[in-house]
């Protein structure tokens, strides 16, 4: 028995499409609530659903910000925040400013991230995608240290919507920067339970998936 044979519960079950349906975000929960995952993670409108599905039942609600994009500005990011967490959430997934990050404006971005993570409070744990099919090794590494000096719980390498998504050396390089100080999330492109596994032994803690039924089962 290894600590990865309950694999589920490193699961983020994820349903971010933008055509989504009611039904297919009930099937989710009861799917989640089957499969035992972690979380499901879906957009912030359908928050107060999930939390009324999934209440006492051990799967968390998570949501995005800044989503998918991550140019809104903090004051759009941190009211999506507070919202979210009225109507349920209690992980929030956000997206860094891409474009400041490239443009060497660290304090833009570490500021955006840390204010976030205080309209999160205890209440909500941050997960911040830094989007790495865009970035340079170089940036991926810079990203991941603001995160972490902003207080952020998890760095997650892709929204799942842009050019590409988790890698094993972008995991890999992610959990070297962090190490102890905050966890890694691989998303975009797990899909099997190889490649689960695989994120998992290199050192992350959450994959997020819409393909979790099919890994665990």
């Amino acid at each position: 028995m290894t600590k990865f044979d309950n694999i589920a519960k490193f699961i983020d079950h994820t349903m971010l499409l933008p055509e989504t349906s009611e039904e297919q975000i009930k099937l989710l929960c009861k799917e989640a609530k089957e499969l035992g995952v972690a979380s499901v993670c879906v957009n912030p409108y359908w928050v107060p659903l999930c939390h009324e599905l999934l209440n006492d039942s051990g799967v968390n609600v998570c949501t995005v910000v800044g989503f998918p994009l991550g140019a809104n500005t903090t004051a759009t990011k941190v009211f999506e925040a507070k919202d979210a967490i009225k109507n349920g959430a209690v992980e929030i997934d956000m997206v860094i400013n891409i474009g400041e990050l490239k443009a060497g404006k660290e304090d833009v971005v570490k500021d955006d991230i840390a204010a976030v993570v205080k309209a999160c409070g205890k209440k909500a744990i941050v997960k911040v995608i830094i989007e790495t099919c865009l970035l340079t090794d170089e940036q991926k590494v810079k990203a991941s240290q603001l995160a972490v000096d902003a207080g952020a719980k998890f760095v997650k390498t892709s929204t799942g919507f842009s050019s590409g998504g988790a890698t094993v050396a972008d995991v890999k390089l992610m959990k070297n920067v962090v190490k102890d100080l905050a966890e890694v999330k691989a998303s975009g492109g797990v899909r099997t339970k190889e490649d689960a596994l695989k994120m998992l032994e290199l050192g992350a803690t959450r994959l997020g998936t819409s393909s979790g039924s099919k890994i665990v089962r």
